[in-house]
């Protein structure tokens, strides 16, 4: 609206100083009343994404669901499930970072209150005990990624609740950014490929993996860390210890097979849309992974060397500052466990078992991963 001041009659006319003063006056209540209305809509919705009420509903959600499965130990359940960040009481050394999702700026809170819920454009989509959590993390880190913290396990556990269920999950994106999760579970759930194609054949996928025999060691010692009356890992490796037959249907074991779950994947997404991230490159070079992340995102490098430092105590590299805190983001106590001592017998068969898969999967992915 054009301010239009009024105009005096002949016989009331202001001196010319009082009326420059009358107008200037005028003009500035005018524009102070309109940043006030600005003002209303952002302030009324709110800086922060989630209430009280929000955090605590998804925190017994989450709660509930690890109750029910950490109560089973094979393929169908433990094989790819990875606990929430806040909630997660142990793991092992493949995971960087602390439990805690770090809390966003107030800066990028009030932006995202600005912004607009989307469905994800890239999923972390595996493995479990493969680096999922430190990978997340570090793209945190980068102001055109917006990521949920902990996993929805939508693609195969709650897809009944439809997509609207699951876009209200995800974090706010400003026009450009680029929306993001990580459930690990889904590489080796076979109804997921085709449930995220019906969402979005655009989606662009990325699989962190790591050499298959420490990452089974791995998935044992973060279950025997919860569960310490469960079996040995050697019984559980072998069906018969005599002949040596390894278990397929242990979920350790299982994941693994990284050949046999990309062969579900490559019929419905091209090879081009997926990403296989190193684990032990994750730790011994985590700027050039975050390099070819960032590559493939079609995003800035701007996570570099300049973000991380070596921690000599814990022997993994950490973030200087991580996203909406001025403090180094690095390993927590209850991460790192020492893995049990296994029988360097069994260490070698397990080996010689993942050989031809690994084969397999370096051919398919045109990428040698170096674990044999």
């Amino acid at each position: 609206m054009e301010y239009s001041p009024p105009r005096p009659s002949p016989c009331c006319r202001f001196p010319g100083a009082v009326k420059k003063k009358a107008l200037l006056l005028s003009i500035m209540l005018f524009i102070w009343m309109f940043v006030l209305y600005s003002c209303v809509g952002p302030c009324s919705t709110g800086v922060l994404l989630d209430s009280p009420r929000d955090r605590d509903r998804d925190r017994d959600r989450d709660g509930s669901e690890r109750a029910d499965l950490l109560s089973r130990l094979r393929w169908e359940d433990v094989d790819y499930y990875e606990e929430p960040a806040a909630a997660r009481g142990a793991a092992s050394r493949d995971l960087l970072l602390t439990d805690a999702a770090p809390e966003p700026s107030a800066m990028s809170s009030f932006s995202n209150g600005a912004g607009s819920k989307k469905l994800p454009q890239a999923i972390i989509i595996g493995v479990k005990k493969g680096g999922t959590r430190a990978l997340l993390e570090f793209l945190r880190v980068h102001p055109d990624i917006r990521a949920v913290g902990a996993e929805p396990h939508f693609f195969d556990r709650n897809y009944d609740n439809g997509l609207e269920w699951y876009r209200d999950l995800m974090p706010k994106t400003l026009e450009g950014q680029i929306t993001m999760e990580k459930t690990p579970s889904y590489f080796v759930t076979k109804e997921a490929p085709a449930r995220i194609s019906a969402m979005s054949r655009d989606t662009k996928l990325i699989v962190v993996v790591r050499d298959p025999v420490t990452r089974a060691i791995s998935d044992y010692t973060q279950t025997l860390s919860k569960k310490p009356d469960i079996p040995s890992f050697e019984s559980l490796t072998f069906k018969n210890r005599t002949t040596g037959l390894i278990d397929t249907s242990w979920s350790a074991i299982q994941i693994g097979i990284y050949a046999k779950h990309l062969d579900n994947w490559l019929q419905y997404f091209p090879m081009e849309q997926i990403l296989f991230v190193s684990g032990e490159r994750l730790i011994s070079d985590p700027a050039g992974e975050l390099g070819r992340v960032q590559d493939f995102l079609g995003l800035k490098r701007i996570i570099t060397d300049k973000h991380f430092y070596f921690n000599q105590t814990k022997g993994f590299p950490c973030l200087k500052k991580a996203e909406g805190s001025s403090k180094p983001h690095c390993l927590g106590k209850t991460k790192g466990r020492t893995h049990p001592d296994i029988r360097p017998e069994v260490v070698r068969r397990l080996r010689d078992f993942y050989r031809p898969f690994n084969m397999k999967f370096y051919q398919m992915t045109a990428h040698n991963f170096g674990w044999d």
